[in-house]
């Protein structure tokens, strides 16, 4: 067992901005990160799903057809993490896996229609999040948020964010509540 004398003395002086870290910043991601994921986990639950369920199917549903090899490459985990969490998703009849059609070796994969229904009750949760805080924006912070974030993406790995469908396209049901989910 470690007594004082080993661990050291207790530091009493919370991290301040002086050391040129912007705490603010970085507990406001925390805070936003925390309740962004809040809804959507308590209904993975549900399925017995963790974020890595969620951040396959989402990828999944917004690039169906998506190989194994490209998905790994978005979600930057391993293929073991991925097998495990993918073998549920087709066990449970959310995501399907098909062969591809120049390379037999290479599989595709396709939401079910549970997959996408699932996928929506995971998003509309968190699209309702984004657009009260939007509300509480200027209409021009828009475009900057999307800059903003962008930029927090690695600078080689942003070719992923353009892959995805367009970002520019309004969002189904903007200006009018989509309060399903």
């Amino acid at each position: 067992m470690m007594n004082q004398t080993t661990m050291g003395k207790p530091v009493k002086e919370a991290l301040t901005n002086d050391d040129g870290v912007d705490f603010a910043l970085i507990e406001l991601f925390f805070f936003a990160y925390r309740d962004f994921t809040s809804d959507p986990d308590a209904i993975l639950t549900e399925y017995g799903f963790g974020r890595a369920h969620h951040r396959v199917l989402h990828f999944v549903n917004r690039r169906p057809g998506l190989t194994v090899a490209e998905l790994l490459d978005v979600l930057r985990i391993t293929k073991q993490s991925l097998a495990r969490v993918l073998k549920q998703l087709i066990d449970t009849g959310h995501v399907i896996q098909v062969q591809g059609p120049r390379d037999r070796r290479q599989r595709e994969l396709y939401p079910t229609n549970k997959g996408r229904a699932l996928a929506m009750a995971l998003a509309v949760p968190q699209s309702r999040r984004i657009r009260a805080a939007l509300r509480e924006a200027q209409p021009a912070d828009r475009a900057m948020i999307e800059r903003f974030l962008k930029a927090m993406v690695n600078p080689e790995l942003r070719t992923q964010v353009d892959k995805l469908p367009s970002r520019a396209e309004a969002p189904a049901g903007e200006g009018k509540e989509n309060d399903r989910g």
